[in-house]
């Protein structure tokens, strides 16, 4: 237990203070002690007592001020090391936020409210005692395919981009990288991560059954508080020499980092879309560089960025940064799934699932094969509808319609959460011919069953659909019940959203479709065709995993598309599973409209009471920047007229956003950190009293 300090030193220490407040996040104590930086210390601020790190550089507190004593340091945990700080600084500089909040925030929340007694008896219990690394022997040969990747990044600094297709053994190279890496260092840790909780358990089975559960950690927001601190402390430690995890994993303290490994790269997830919304991805190639650590980046459908990025050279481009590795073939020589395309506009109207399809649906769970049907929303029906008055379940709060759950009869809002129950009538006519309008894998699911009733199985016993998407995954260890199902293969038709469509290595599916995909081909939003191309590549590459299963079964695995617009190119490069084509063409789109990764962008979004409020400050910062004269604009960085956001309200509060664009990082980046002082200023004028809050996104992924 530490005794509180009595006051000769003076500290910077890194606290969490209020976002955009005038309270530096860098703050001076005193101390009887020379405390190394990354100490962790509990300091006093206010009324309040808050944990927070000792930072790198001499206190200057203001002249004529008293200093706080720090109350005490949390001694039994040695100090974050220089890497962490400098990832976590760059973190804060790069995204535009309070250095305390991203360094405070990756820290496990518990450790945040221990007192230096309870970490102490925390940190007396019993170590596992096998924390040395077995690697259990290998179970399968690898591939030319896979040796050759492997290979390659052992002798090669990377960074890496493994382009696989779906079923090419990406997650065995990643296994034989971190076990190369680890049995020619023994102290050496690897950092492995996914893009969704979902995908972490048959992650983690697949790294305990090859290293041990004792070498193995995990770090996501779905695990308990003392679950979080106890692989973190694990991970800091280096008595875990795996950590896998989400997005958050990026910040966690891996003192011997050597290898990490960003599978599903291009997965949206990777970006934090609440707070300081930092790339995970994009941290990673950052602190593998600065800790000398090798990155891998995994995909069947890299995102372009990182695509042009990996690009080769040649006489006239000196190639990108990072190194391009190919395994276009799957285990076991399978073949990818052929593509069914299925135009509905010949089909009878109000279809939702064709004849051809119901078809193939029955004659795979007659042969005892399991199906996937992908709809990328969930709940019953996306609105209730009244056809006498024109009446729509909208949320009060927010501009958007309230969703129709059947199973508890609720209408609920997915942006701001406000549930109700659905009324016996309409409430604006009282008309009681309401009806849903729109699917969502609710109604999907019912309807199959209803379609599918009289199909059974190679047994005799009747067809089972199943449902998993965000609903139904609720309850603790729901999702890896379902899961376990599926591979048991006690479900013959899943049915569920994106988070079914990627990662998962189901052995049975030999056939999935996706129902009404089409919303998303002419969507506003540059990114959609390339979200869309990414999602059924994903999802297609579910089918026909197993080769020898297929080869059993004497069938072939499919992917069904049922859409509008058959002739889109969308639907001719999934024809031919021809990402590169794909890339080429989406790439040059970006380049001839001067778009990522051909340009850079930033948004600025206020939030508040009024859209006029919201739009009148981003319209002062925007006239403050110019009066100014701040660095790059007009030059090199162009800032366009705020706008709504296309939900323009969420929970009664209004919201704007503002684009900023660049040919050049560097200066965007600069004008920026120009600008911070200046938003900081306008948010305190009365004219901005309605301001609830306004954020920079760098790099944002959604416009």
């Amino acid at each position: 237990m530490s005794l509180p300090c009595l006051p000769v030193f003076h500290v910077p220490v890194v606290v969490h203070t209020p976002v955009h407040s005038a309270v530096g996040a860098v703050l001076s104590y005193a101390c009887a002690l020379q405390l190394a930086p990354g100490t962790l210390v509990r300091v006093p601020l206010g009324a309040r007592e808050m944990l927070g790190v000792v930072w790198d550089g001499l206190a200057t507190p203001p002249d004529g001020v008293a200093l706080r004593p720090i109350a005490a340091v949390l001694d039994g945990i040695a100090p974050l090391d220089g890497h962490w700080r400098r990832l976590v600084a760059f973190a804060a500089r790069y995204y535009q936020r309070n250095l305390g909040e991203i360094a405070l925030a990756a820290l496990p929340p518990q450790l945040r409210d221990l007192q230096p007694e309870q970490l102490s008896r925390r940190l007396r219990r019993p170590a596992p005692s096998d924390a040395v690394v077995q690697a259990a022997a290998p179970r399968v040969a690898l591939t030319v395919e896979q040796e050759a990747a492997r290979a390659q990044i052992a002798n090669q600094a990377g960074p890496f981009l493994l382009f696989g297709s779906t079923g090419s053994g990406k997650t065995e190279v990643y296994l034989r990288c971190v076990q190369e890496m680890l049995a020619a260092d023994p102290s050496a840790q690897a950092l492995v991560m996914v893009p969704e909780i979902n995908l972490t358990p048959q992650l983690e089975e697949r790294f305990t059954a090859r290293f041990g559960v004792a070498s193995v950690v995990a770090l996501h927001s779905g695990m308990t508080n003392p679950q979080r601190l106890k692989g973190w402390l694990a991970a800091h430690s280096g008595q875990a020499r795996i950590v896998l995890g989400t997005r958050m994993a990026v910040f966690a303290s891996i003192p011997q980092l050597r290898l990490i490994v960003v599978d599903e790269e291009h997965d949206p997830s990777y970006k934090q879309q609440e707070g300081a919304r930092y790339s995970a991805r994009d941290l990673a190639i950052w602190r593998g560089r600065e800790q000398g650590a090798k990155v891998i980046l995994g995909s069947a459908t890299p995102s372009l960025e990182s695509w042009y990025a990996s690009r080769p050279a040649t006489t006239d481009d000196p190639g990108g940064r990072y190194l391009r590795l190919h395994m276009p073939s799957r285990i076991g020589a399978g073949a990818l799934p052929r593509l069914r395309v299925v135009n509905m506009n010949h089909q009878p109207r109000r279809t939702v699932f064709s004849a051809p399809l119901l078809a193939a649906l029955q004659e795979r769970v007659e042969r005892g094969e399991q199906c996937m049907i992908l709809l990328n929303r969930r709940g019953y029906a996306p609105v209730l509808h009244c056809a006498d008055c024109d009446w729509k379940s909208d949320c009060p709060h927010c501009s958007a319609h309230q969703v129709f759950h059947k199973a508890d009869r609720t209408l609920r809002c997915h942006h701001c959460g406000f549930t109700v129950r659905v009324p016996w009538a309409c409430p604006g006519c009282g008309s009681p011919d309401i009806a849903p309008m729109g699917r969502g894998t609710e109604q999907l699911e019912e309807q199959l069953t209803a379609l599918l009733a009289g199909v059974h199985r190679p047994d005799g016993s009747p067809v089972r659909v199943a449902r998993i998407d965000a609903d139904t995954t609720r309850a603790k260890g729901a999702l890896e019940a379902q899961l376990a199902q599926v591979h048991a293969g006690e479900i013959d038709v899943l049915v569920g959203t994106q988070m079914i469509a990627k990662g998962h290595d189901f052995r049975r599916i030999t056939l999935v479709a996706a129902v009404q995909p089409d919303g998303a081909l002419f969507s506003s939003d540059f990114r959609a065709p390339e979200r869309l191309f990414c999602l059924l590549m994903q999802a297609g590459g579910r089918a026909g995993r197993d080769a020898q299963y297929i080869q059993t079964q004497g069938s072939r695995s499919e992917m069904w598309l049922q859409t509008f617009h058959p002739e889109h190119p969308i639907v001719a490069a999934l024809r031919q599973h021809d990402y590169t084509a794909f890339a080429q063409q989406q790439l040059q789109e970006r380049r001839d409209a001067a778009m990522p990764p051909f340009a850079f962008q930033a948004l600025v979004r206020a939030d508040a009471r009024t859209q006029e409020v919201a739009q009148g400050f981003l319209s002062a910062a925007s006239e403050a920047a110019h009066a100014l004269g701040l660095p790059g604009l007009g030059d090199h960085v162009t800032l366009y007229p705020p706008v709504p956001l296309a939900i323009q309200r969420v929970a009664n509060v209004e919201r704007a956003q503002m684009l900023l664009e660049s040919d050049s990082r560097p200066a965007l980046q600069h004008f920026l950190a120009a600008w911070q002082p200046v938003l900081l200023a306008l948010r305190s004028q009365p004219a901005h009293k309605g301001l609830v809050r306004w954020l920079v996104d760098v790099d944002p992924l959604a416009i």
